[in-house]
Parts: structure tokens; C-alpha cells; sequence
């Protein structure tokens, strides 16, 4: 019996218009510009920011947004950021430059990172980037640097959750007393905007609390500008359906994968809550009697700093891969195995020993008949561990090679945190696309 399983991926109206009416063109990009390709829409990213905006405004509490520049490369999301006026977060000079490039002012990045180098640390003082302190080492590097350019450094003392002890990021609370302190006594040189904090996971009550303590420490720290706190991410993306996806967290066995592999874990693919909504539910969090989050830093002037990265990308992007070359076990194990022109490194979550679950979709690139077909999705290296989808998904014709499966909603994370130029092949490229007047628009990421 063949066990397979299916997850269908939900789908923006721009990938909609895409198959139902610039199939053809899909075609022709791909055979030009090579598989994988992946395909991005600036229009989608900058209508996320618009979402999480108006979530400020309806909590009425002064909010900034910085767009995680780690969760993708693509050029064409930090201009978006320079034309929406919102921020953008680094964590290197690769990702500062970039940012000053695209026409993000210095005053609107936000420098994060455990350890940042000398290099980075100048180029944030040149352009008066908000730097999120992580260490003591760290403030005293930034002191003198700061002083020895007879130049003012603006900062966020990094805390480290008392909820998670354990991460690396942070300063725990002697060392935060000692940072305070010494931001006290240097205030010429170091200008203190407030604290940021790093939160593993989704808990929006846990996230409000951390902020709560902070905003505390804004009131405590006697420093005039110290009213900022920067929330983080963990802003949770839907791919899914959520009853379809806890069907399948409740149901799932070993025979649904490739080989019977196991998990430990997956990305909650079918967020009940996700992108703004969770930052609704944050700003709505009940920090003392009769008191929400949002209503607390409203009264004491405090701006809340959001750093979003997958959840402002959400379905703003999807990976195309041409089939290579078809295995069919059907008659003997119950599936195929599918080769695709490309590898898992074009699908970050095997980063995360996880699987990205969602179905990719067939397009056919030839007429056959109706017929439930299973498969395997593997990559086109020597690596027995290169499976893009080690779950067997149903699809409902056979695969032949030269068809297109298409990754819904990968723009976050998923295309490039990973990429490699493993076997000396290529990386793939972006195309930024724009659908208007029924027509399809397109460029090179690198010319968008």
C-alpha cells in the first residue's frame, strides 16, 4: 500500500494569474535563465509592510519596522524598504552596504549580530546606524571607536531573556547593570535609544513580557532618548491550512517519508495566528491591570521596534525547478523518485534538518492523461540526504522530465540561506516579476 499525504500550500492571486495566464512566459524564463529559478514580487512584500503599519496604527502606539535582511537577498526587497520609508536590520557589512545602496538612510538600519567586527562597528558610526550592543566587549569597542572618530554612537543594550537562559545572545542582567551604567557615565559618546532582545520561538505572551521589562528598564535607566524597545522577530507565516495541517501533525508516521526518515521537528506551517495578527495579539497582551502592552508604551512615549524578515517575504516569492529525470517504483514500492535541476540547498529548511512541507505543484509541459501519481523529490547531487521533499506527495498525473515543479512561498528564508555552489553549479538566479494590465513584467533582480 502506497501511504502518501497531502498538504496543499496556500496561494497568492499574483501565482494564480501566474499558471492561469503566463504559463508560456514561466516556460521561457526557465529555459533561458536555468533551473531553479526563483521568482520574486516586490508588490506582495511591500503590501506585508502595509499590514503590520496599520497594526501600529490601530493599537495607536508609535511602531518602527526593520525588514530582516538575512531572511532574503534579493535587492529588490530593500529598495521596496527605501520606498515604504521602513528600516532594514544587518548583521554585516555585506548587508550594510547593500542596504545604503538600495537608498535606505543609515538612520533607518538596525545593526544586530553576537560579535561585530571593527569594520562594520565604523561603518555604523559613519552612517548613524542604531547598533543592538550584544556584549561588554562589545559597548567598550563601540565606546572608543566612537571617541576616537569624535563621533556619537547610537545603541540598543541587547538583554537576554530570563525565559531562555541558554542563548548565546545577550547581555544577562549583571552585565546588562554594568552596560547601563557605563552608557551612563559616557552619555556624550554613547547615546542609549533603549534595549532589544532576542526570543526563540512564537509565544506572543512571552514576547509581550520581555517588552514589558524593558520599557521598565527605559523608565529606570535616567538617560533623555532611552524610549525604545526592539521586539525581534517571530512573527509567525501560514503556509497552509491549519485543521489540513493539524490533521497531519496528528497523523504522521515514518511510511509517509522517503526511506521512513524521522524528524524531530517542523516549522508550524499551519500558524493559527501569523504575520500582523501576531503582532496584534503582542500589542493587545495585558502587562498589568486594565493595561495592555501597546497602551503602556503609548503612555510613556516609548516607540516599539518590529523586525520581521519571513513574514514580511510571505508569498512574496516562489522556486521553480525543471524535472531532470524521473525513477518510477511505482509498481514495486508505491512511489517515484523525482530529480529536479537543482538541490535541497535551494530549499533552507533541510538547513534546519526539517522538511518544507508544503505540495509543490506540477506544471506539465505536455498533455497525458489523469492519473494519481506518487513521488519523491530529490536533487541532482551525489549527497544521499539531497532530497528536496522526502515526504511522498500525490500528484495527479505522472511526472516527466522537462515538467516545472513550482515551491509556493519561499521567498523567507527558503531560496538562499543555504544556497551553495556545490559540483561548481551555478546559483540560481531572482527575477523580480510585476503582473499589471494583464501583462507580465520582468527583470533581473540585480536590474529591478
Amino acid at each position: 500500500m502506497t501511504h502518501s499525504s497531502s498538504l496543499p500550500g496556500l496561494r497568492h492571486p499574483w501565482v494564480d494569474r501566474l499558471l492561469n495566464q503566463h504559463q508560456r512566459s514561466l516556460t521561457e524564463l526557465v529555459n533561458g535563465l536555468g533551473s531553479p529559478l526563483h521568482l520574486v514580487c516586490p508588490a506582495v512584500f511591500s503590501a506585508n509592510v502595509e499590514a503590520f503599519q496599520r497594526s501600529f496604527v490601530r493599537a495607536q502606539v508609535a511602531g518602527s519596522l526593520l525588514f530582516a535582511k538575512k531572511a532574503n537577498k534579493a535587492g529588490c526587497f530593500i529598495k521596496a524598504c527605501a520606498l515604504k520609508g521602513i528600516g532594514v536590520d544587518v548583521a554585516s557589512v555585506g548587508e550594510l552596504q547593500k542596504a545604503l545602496g538600495a537608498g535606505v538612510a543609515g538612520t533607518d538600519i538596525g545593526v544586530s549580530g553576537p560579535r561585530k567586527t571593527d569594520q562594520l562597528l565604523k561603518l555604523c558610526l559613519a552612517h548613524h546606524c542604531l547598533v543592538a550592543v550584544d556584549s561588554l566587549d562589545e559597548l567598550h569597542r563601540l565606546h572608543a571607536l566612537a571617541q576616537s572618530r569624535r563621533q556619537t554612537a547610537r545603541l540598543l543594550l541587547r538583554c537576554l531573556p530570563q525565559m531562555q537562559p541558554g542563548s548565546r545572545f545577550g547581555l544577562n542582567t549583571q552585565e546588562c547593570e554594568q552596560a547601563l551604567a557605563f552608557c551612563r557615565q559616557h552619555s556624550v559618546t554613547l547615546e542609549l535609544e533603549g534595549f532589544s532582545f532576542h526570543l526563540s520561538g512564537y509565544d506572543t505572551q512571552q514576547r509581550a513580557q520581555v517588552a514589558n521589562q524593558l520599557i521598565d528598564l527605559c523608565l529606570a535607566s535616567d538617560l533623555e532618548g532611552c524610549r525604545s524597545v526592539n521586539l525581534g522577530g517571530g512573527f509567525a507565516v501560514r503556509y497552509m491550512d491549519p485543521e489540513q495541517w493539524q490533521v497531519f501533525m496528528d497523523e504522521q508516521y515514518p511510511e509517509l517519508f522517503h526511506g521512513g526518515k524521522d524528524f524531530a521537528g517542523f516549522y508550524p506551517y499551519g500558524a493559527l495566528r501569523a504575520g500582523a495578527e501576531v503582532l496584534d495579539d503582542i500589542l493587545a497582551s495585558p502587562v498589568g491591570p486594565g493595561l495592555t502592552l501597546a497602551q503602556k508604551a503609548s503612555n510613556h512615549d516609548v516607540r516599539l521596534i518590529i523586525e520581521p524578515g519571513r513574514a514580511l517575504l510571505d508569498q512574496a516569492g516562489v522556486s521553480v525547478f525543471r524535472v531532470q529525470g524521473v525513477k518510477d517504483r511505482s509498481a514495486s514500492e508505491g512511489y517515484a523518485l523525482v530529480t529536479v535541476e537543482g538541490s535541497s540547498f535551494n530549499l533552507s529548511e533541510q538547513w534546519f534538518n526539517s522538511e518544507f512541507l508544503p505540495d509543490p505543484l506540477l506544471v506539465a509541459t505536455s498533455p497525458r492523461p489523469l492519473a494519481p501519481f506518487v513521488a519523491c523529490i530529490g536533487g541532482a547531487t551525489c549527497l544521499e540526504s539531497d532530497l528536496l521533499t522526502w515526504r511522498k506527495v500525490a500528484f495527479d498525473r505522472p511526472i516527466l522530465p522537462g515538467d516545472l515543479l513550482i515551491y509556493l512561498n519561499t521567498a523567507g528564508y527558503q531560496m538562499d540561506s543555504n544556497e551553495s555552489p556545490f559540483h561548481e553549479v551555478a546559483l540560481p538566479q531572482k527575477v523580480a516579476v510585476e503582473l499589471r494590465d494583464q501583462h507580465f513584467h520582468w527583470k533581473l533582480d540585480n536590474l529591478a
